[in-house]
């Protein structure tokens, strides 16, 4: 189907409309009128966490309990030789439910039994309730 130019006969020869309240775009800012925009900003990276897998916290029963209140109690004892160990233990997720199991090596330089936790020699400070084993080196 052609279209009939003569209906635009009056529109062919005017000006073109240049504003005068409005400075010129680039090029560049016309371009991107037209470049491809992401809807839902966000998405891709909310979709990526959901897919992240973590760990759910092992709830110890009382005879593992028993043995790492020992394992302390043997290390409070022994503490200022600064005894070696490998303490696996739990660190929370910041951002979703779970956490993941982390394995820390060194010496222990404190038991603080007020505040709950064990401080390594290297800054590592494990609360006792994150702690899911301890091996005396």
């Amino acid at each position: 189907m052609k279209t009939d130019i003569s209906c635009y006969k009056d529109l062919i020869d005017l000006p073109h409309h240049v504003s005068s309240n409005r400075p010129h775009m680039s090029v560049y800012d016309r371009a991107a009128q037209f470049s491809p925009f992401s809807a839902l900003k966000g998405y891709e990276e909310e979709i990526d966490e959901t897919a992240r897998f973590t760990d759910v916290k092992i709830e110890l029963d009382g005879a593992q309990i028993d043995e790492l209140n020992e394992k302390l109690l043997l290390l409070s004892e022994h503490i200022a030789e600064r005894p070696e160990v490998k303490v696996t233990y739990f660190v929370a997720d910041t951002r979703k439910e779970g956490g993941e199991y982390v394995i820390a090596e060194g010496n222990v330089k404190k038991i603080d039994v007020y505040g709950q936790r064990l401080i390594l020699s290297q800054g590592v400070i494990v609360p006792f309730d994150d702690i899911y084993s301890i091996e005396l080196k």
